[in-house]
C-alpha cells in the first residue's frame, strides 16, 4: 500500500538531521526565509527560551493573546504525537491536509538553500531548521497577528532566532543540554540571552545569580528593558483548586486577584506571572492593566498537554514531561500538592544525554518503586544500565527493569494496585511516568488507543 501523502512529508523532513543534533547557525534558515520573501517578518513575535517551563508559558501567553482578540500563531517543541501539534494557527494545530500542502510549497525553497549550502561547503536544512522556516510560512499566510515562538534549543544559535522578537521572555535556566549550550548555568544562560534584540524588551522568572548576571549584560549591551519576577511582578499568593488552582498576581501594570488556572503546580503559578508580565509587555509597553475578564478567558483556556496530566485513574495515572531535575522536583511538588497519593509507582525512561541521577535523586523521596524501561528514541539510555543507576540512588529492593515499556505499564499499575486501600480511603496508589518526552508521547498514544492496561 503506498504511503499517504502524510507518511511521504514526514519521511522527507525527519530525513533531514534531527533536532538533537542541531547546527549552530542561524544562516541557513535566513538564507530559506530570504529565497521565500522573508515571511517571518511580516508579524510581531513574542520569543520564549529558558530551561524549564517554554512550553507552558507559551501556551499561556497565546491563549491570552488570543483572548485580547489577536489572531495568533504558536510554535513549541516537541510533540505529543503528531507533528502538526508545533504549529498551531488560532488556537489549533495545524490539519494534515494544510502540512502537507505548507510542506508542498516550502520543500522547493528548502531544495535551493541546500544547493546552495552544498556549494559552499556547508550541511544542508536540518529538521529543526526545515519546521522553523515551515512554520514562519504557514504563520505568515494564515495570516496571524502575532507569533508566540518557543526556542527548539539554548537561543543564539536557534533556528528559530531569525525573527525579531518584540518580547524575549526567559522561564528559569539551569542545567540542561550540557555539551551543547554550557558546562555552567552561567554559559547557558549566556546562550539562552542570544535572543535580546537592541532596543526591545525582556521578561524573566526570577534567576540564579550568574544566570540573571548574563541576562542583565545582554540587556545592557542591546539598550533593552527588563521587568523580573520578584522586583517587577510576581506571584501574590496560590490556593490549590479543582482542576488547577487560583492565583493572585502583582503584573508589571495592574494586580490580578483570584484568577483560576487550570494548570497544577507552584511552577505553573510561576509561569502564568511571567506570561501575564509577557503580555503586558507586548500589548502596553508593562504600563497598561489587562481586563480582568479577558485575562481569565485567556487563562482558563490555556492547556499544557503532558505536564502534570491525569491520563487515567484505579489506579491514578499522571505523565510529566520532566527530563531534568529541576523539573522533576517541579513534578514532584505538584504531585505532592495537588494528589493524596499513597504508595507512588514510577515509570522512568532518560534519553542518553540527560542526567539521570538527578532526576532519580529528585524524585526518590516521593516515589517507592521504580520501574525502568525504554523510551521510544534511538537515544533511550539502556535499561539495565539506567537500572544500575537507579539502584545506586535508591537500591535495589526499589528497582523493576522492564525494557518493554507496554509490560512496564502493566507491572507499575499491578504494583500500584497491590497497594489499594478500602475504595473510600482518599489516600490512594499512583503511577507517574516521567523522563523522556518521547516516553510521554508513547504513553498517551498507548492510553489514547487501548486504555491505561
Amino acid at each position: 500500500m503506498p504511503d499517504s501523502p502524510l507518511d511521504t512529508m514526514l519521511d522527507e523532513i525527519y530525513g533531514r538531521v534531527g533536532e538533537v543534533a542541531p547546527q549552530p547557525r542561524l544562516s541557513a534558515t535566513r538564507k530559506a526565509l530570504e529565497l521565500m520573501g522573508d515571511p517571518h517578518r511580516n508579524y510581531p513575535i513574542v520569543h520564549i527560551t529558558g530551561t524549564n517551563g517554554k512550553t507552558s508559558t507559551s501556551r499561556i501567553i497565546e491563549s491570552v493573546l488570543r483572548a485580547h482578540g489577536l489572531r495568533t500563531g504558536l510554535f513549541t517543541s516537541p510533540d505529543l504525537g503528531y507533528l502538526g501539534q508545533r504549529i498551531v494557527v488560532d488556537g489549533g494545530p495545524i490539519g494534515e491536509e494544510d502540512l502537507v500542502e505548507a510542506w508542498r510549497q516550502t520543500k522547493p525553497f528548502l531544495e535551493l538553500a541546500d544547493a546552495e549550502l552544498a556549494a559552499a561547503g556547508e550541511p544542508p536544512i536540518t529538521f529543526f531548521e526545515a519546521l522553523t522556516v515551515l512554520a514562519y510560512a504557514v504563520f505568515s499566510d494564515a495570516p496571524i497577528d502575532v507569533g508566540v515562538i518557543e526556542v527548539g534549543m539554548g537561543g543564539e544559535w536557534d533556528s528559530t532566532n531569525v525573527a525579531d522578537g518584540q518580547v524575549a521572555v526567559f522561564t528559569p535556566i539551569d542545567l540542561d543540554h550540557t555539551e551543547r549550550l554550557g558546562r555552567t548555568v552561567a554559559e547557558i544562560a549566556r546562550t539562552k540571552s542570544g535572543i535580546i534584540k537592541p532596543g526591545r524588551s525582556v521578561v524573566s522568572a526570577a534567576q540564579r545569580p550568574e544566570a540573571l548576571a548574563e541576562l542583565d549584560r545582554a540587556a545592557e549591551l542591546s539598550e533593552a528593558d527588563v521587568a523580573l519576577e520578584g522586583r517587577d511582578f510576581r506571584v501574590l499568593s496560590r490556593t490549590p483548586a479543582v482542576g488547577g488552582q487560583l492565583v493572585d498576581v502583582q503584573g508589571r501594570a495592574g494586580r490580578y486577584e483570584g484568577l483560576f488556572v487550570p494548570l497544577l503546580g507552584a511552577h505553573q503559578a510561576q509561569n502564568t506571572a511571567v506570561a501575564i508580565a509577557a503580555v503586558e509587555t507586548f500589548l502596553g509597553g508593562g504600563e497598561q492593566p489587562l481586563t480582568g475578564d479577558v485575562l481569565q478567558e485567556g487563562l482558563s483556556g490555556a492547556t499544557s498537554p503532558g505536564r502534570l496530566q491525569v491520563a487515567g485513574s484505579d489506579p491514578l495515572l499522571v505523565v510529566d514531561a520532566a527530563h531534568n531535575p529541576h523539573g522533576v522536583a517541579a513534578m514532584v511538588a505538584g504531585l505532592r500538592e495537588s494528589f493524596r497519593l499513597g504508595h507512588v509507582v514510577a515509570v522512568l525512561a532518560v534519553l542518553a544525554d540527560k542526567d539521570a541521577t538527578g532526576m532519580i535523586r529528585a524524585a526518590a523521596d516521593l516515589v517507592d518503586e521504580f520501574v525502568v524501561t525504554t523510551a521510544p528514541s534511538d537515544r533511550t539510555t539502556d535499561p539495565d544500565a539506567l537500572a544500575a543507576t537507579a539502584v545506586g540512588v535508591v537500591g535495589a529492593e526499589r528497582v523493576v527493569v522492564e525494557p518493554d515499556l507496554e509490560r512496564a505499564l502493566e507491572t507499575a499499575k499491578e504494583l500500584a494496585a497491590d497497594h489499594a486501600g478500602a475504595p473510600d480511603d482518599p489516600v490512594q496508589p499512583g503511577v507517574v511516568v516521567f523522563g523522556s518526552i518521547t516516553l510521554i508521547a508513547a504513553v498517551l498514544e498507548r492510553v489514547r488507543e487501548h486504555g491505561w492496561p
